[in-house]
């Protein structure tokens, strides 16, 4: 487990373990979330970056009907 220390700015250091693993670049934002007692930071990926990761998906299961469709 890798402890960070809070800089005397509220700086932190993401260890480098984190940075690879997550494939983080300098520059990159994250988003800071409180999540009860912790803070979590999610990397923001450009939109580009999901292109083609729904390639394969099975699209053939029934669905219900669109704004379109009768209600009851």
């Amino acid at each position: 487990m890798d402890v960070v220390m809070i800089s005397p700015k509220y700086q932190v250091v993401i260890p480098r373990t984190v940075r690879e693993r997550l494939q983080l670049e300098p520059g990159q934002k994250v988003q800071a979330l409180v999540y009860d007692d912790r803070v979590e930071f999610i990397p923001l990926r450009p939109a580009r970056s999901l292109r083609g990761f729904l390639k394969g998906i099975d699209t053939t299961i029934p669905r219900e009907g669109g704004r379109g469709a009768d209600r009851v």
